[in-house]
């Protein structure tokens, strides 16, 4: 489970952009972040791929007003709203993002380059017609911080029984390198995003970091086919739950303009 995906960059800072809270320079190089370059294909009126920074004005002028995440797994088309054909591409990618004031989606394709010990990552984002509706189990900021917080605790017994929460040099690491990250940039949502979605973002993103080394360490001390078992379990819900809040995190911005605040 990614940290933070490219699709919440591209979301919030696109979002803090068709606002009027940052500018366009500004808006890019936070989406960027450490990847090379992104670029965009299948804009309507462009014949190839173009630079962020042109295709986000593109999308203005076809009157998208706001940036929605998806984050899909198997089985749980979290933030989509169809066709099956850009269903598929999201879920295969991931994640998507779905424009809000016109039927586009954009999903990102990314790809290695460079020499080893210097690779760099490329994206490009294709743009493809989606179902103007309601995107699918996306909830509201609240019921997201309320989930994230019972699952944690139902969760957390079976873990610590099972030896799978976050511990050991791998694990250490892994943690380590995700608060050097939050440091180098505490801001983990653009300008115009409610104090309430920071605090669950950040809950989410941990919660995913956790899920990710327990993954990452096999079974830990689960042993048995049970405890194997009984360990998914406590895993899985975790994992969805935390999915579900980065979704509704990322999409507060456009949720609070459509109710009009």
């Amino acid at each position: 489970m990614l940290s933070e995906p490219r699709s919440g960059r591209l979301a919030a800072w696109g979002n803090a952009l068709l606002a009027g809270l940052v500018s366009p320079d500004d808006a890019v190089l936070a989406i960027v972040g450490e990847d090379a370059v992104h670029r965009v294909e299948g804009l309507p009126g462009e014949s190839g791929p173009v630079g962020l920074t042109l295709a986000l004005g593109r999308l203005r002028a076809l009157r998208v007003n706001g940036l929605r995440v998806a984050l899909p797994a198997p089985g749980h088309p979290l933030g989509l709203s169809g066709p099956p054909e850009f269903n598929a591409r999201a879920l295969d990618a991931e994640e998507a993002v779905i424009c809000y004031g016109a039927g586009f989606g954009l999903v990102p394709e990314v790809s290695e380059a460079g020499p080893a010990g210097d690779v760099h990552a490329e994206v490009l984002w294709h743009c493809l017609a989606v179902r103007e509706a309601p995107p699918a189990d996306v909830p509201s900021l609240g019921e997201a911080e309320r989930e994230l917080a019972e699952a944690l605790r139902d969760a957390t017994e079976v873990l610590s029984r099972l030896d799978v929460a976050a511990s050991g040099p791998v694990a250490e690491a892994a943690i380590d390198a995700y608060r050097a990250r939050a440091e180098r940039g505490r801001e983990v949502l653009a300008p115009g995003y409610p104090g309430r979605a920071v605090r669950v973002l950040e809950l989410a993103q941990r919660v995913g970091v956790l899920i990710s080394v327990a993954y990452a360490n096999g079974h830990g001390g689960a042993v048995s086919a049970s405890e194997m078992a009984a360990r998914a379990q406590a895993l899985r819900p975790v994992e969805r739950t935390a999915r579900r809040a980065q979704v509704a995190a990322y999409n507060s911005a456009v949720e609070e303009r459509e109710r009009g605040l």
